[in-house]
């Protein structure tokens, strides 16, 4: 394998996922292509996970690769050099494991009720040290058959696992919506959902995830909303239909405490001629990763401790700046940054340069 430097940003691809439900116009029209919705509504971003599904077991999908590098996979590149790729002190703690995930994600339709586990039934059921609590930063939306873009998130009170059972051998769909908060969303809302509890993100949503590192999904519906069957494994992920069920937390919430606990308040960090800073999810949430969007007028410098982090350029055009050289960026591209880039600064040409900037759980070093 050719030697791909450990201290200066990595260009990615943007691999799609295929997933059971459809979407992905907005992901075509990012990348100037057709705006069609297909079974790969999501683009993967710093991933060195493998999406897991059925009937597809031989086809690697989802895995970041680096096309200056022979498309060498960014999994196989962290492993020839944990402590460089990754920062000494992450590796020492995660080994090769980045700890993180991030996805662009564009529902044409809602996806089917689900839940993820938690740390603790992660480790317990699946032997895994990440568990799936994710992250929602919308970025956009528009109707579909006429609903506008929602999701659907926590149960409400006096649902038991019994019953939630009950609904599920019935496949009785409107019952189980019944059962959860349905929150309108629109562009800007940020939403933290942790392992446990059910959630469906509905169609006509354009968001970007940032999530641990798995793609453990137990699905509660066997047939998607535009009748796509599910199989078995898909539903319960190897845990059988009975113990499946050990992944939902069953701890019933009002409406108004499911906005509290589940909308998150961005926290500003820079302001100036230059651009904008704000950290949509930090330590003040969780410490599993960090979400900060960056909006560059002119030029925004970034303190960079040794620890790696992810980049994903969703409008505009322009160059990082680091010790090592000038790299030119362009709308819809992603980078990983290893430890050793050091300071940066992100400069924007012709136009204003949106930014998303991903963390792991090292990221809380990182200011």
């Amino acid at each position: 394998m050719t030697k791909v430097p450990n201290d200066q940003p990595l260009l990615l691809d943007a691999p799609r996922a295929w997933r059971t439900y459809t979407g992905g116009a907005n992901l075509e029209t990012l990348h100037g292509r057709t705006p069609e919705n297909s079974q790969f509504p999501e683009e993967w971003i710093l991933s060195v996970v493998e999406a897991h599904n059925a009937g597809r077991e031989d086809i690697v999908e989802g895995l970041s690769r680096l096309p200056d590098y022979e498309y060498v996979t960014l999994r196989e590149v962290i492993g020839e050099d944990p402590a460089g790729y990754l920062g000494k002190t992450h590796s020492h703690r995660y080994g090769k494991a980045l700890g993180v995930l991030a996805k662009l994600i564009d529902s044409g339709e809602r996806l089917t009720v689900q839940v993820h586990p938690d740390r603790e039934a992660a480790r317990r059921l699946f032997q895994s040290d990440y568990g799936k609590t994710e992250c929602w930063h919308i970025l956009g939306g528009q109707a579909v058959d006429g609903e506008q873009p929602c999701v659907y998130l926590g149960f409400r009170p006096g649902i038991t696992r019994e019953k939630w059972k009950r609904l599920f051998d019935r496949q009785d769909i409107p019952g189980m919506l019944d059962c959860m908060h349905k929150i309108p969303v629109k562009a800007g809302d940020t939403i933290l959902i942790t392992g446990g509890t059910p959630h469906a993100i509905g169609a006509g949503c354009f968001l970007i995830e940032i999530q641990e590192p798995t793609d453990y999904t137990i699905r509660i519906e066997r047939v998607t909303p535009k009748g796509l069957p599910i199989a078995d494994s898909m539903c319960h992920q190897g845990l059988g239909f009975e113990t499946m069920f050990d992944c939902f937390h069953y701890d019933g919430i009002s409406s108004q405490e499911a906005a509290r606990r589940y909308f998150i308040q961005p926290k500003p960090l820079e302001e100036n001629s230059g651009g904008t800073r704000r950290l949509l999810i930090g330590p003040e949430h969780t410490d599993l990763f960090q979400l900060e969007e960056i909006i560059v007028k002119d030029a925004v410098g970034i303190k960079n401790p040794p620890v790696f982090c992810g980049l994903y350029i969703l409008e505009g055009s322009g160059q990082i700046i680091t010790a090592g050289g000038c790299h030119p960026v362009g709308k819809g591209q992603q980078y990983f940054l290893p430890a050793g880039t050091g300071d940066f600064t992100l400069k924007a040409a012709g136009g204003p340069l949106r930014v998303f900037r991903f963390r792991g759980p090292s990221g809380k070093q990182a200011t």
